[in-house]
């Protein structure tokens, strides 16, 4: 995990807006929301998470997703590339499935 992702997470886990380069948390109402280059790739709740590609399906953009994932999601969850398609490896119920991913999924 990159530093800027660390310090990320972090600011998600003490619920303090942060800016560091291209990257951004606001937390309002206990909900952190994350951005890339200004466009919204996350909301971090207590008890949810909510991804979003920010119209960029970029190495970066996914190096953040799978970064909050890592640090607030359940392990073993990450977004990948296949065939110049995204998808989402997720736990549900006692299994990990293989999803599609779209913008503006939300993780429970």
């Amino acid at each position: 995990m990159r530093k800027i992702e660390r310090q990320m997470n972090a600011a998600i886990t003490k619920s303090v807006d942060w800016k560091c380069d291209n990257t951004e948390v606001v937390n309002i109402d206990g909900v952190s929301f994350v951005y890339l280059h200004g466009n919204k790739i996350a909301e971090v709740g207590d008890t949810f998470i909510r991804l979003y590609d920010g119209g960029y399906q970029s190495n970066t953009t996914k190096s953040r997703l799978n970064a909050i994932l890592q640090d607030h999601g359940l392990g073993g969850e990450g977004v990948f590339q296949q065939a110049h398609q995204w998808f989402l490896r997720s736990k549900f119920g006692e299994d990990f499935s293989v999803i599609p991913f779209f913008s503006g999924m939300r993780l429970a």
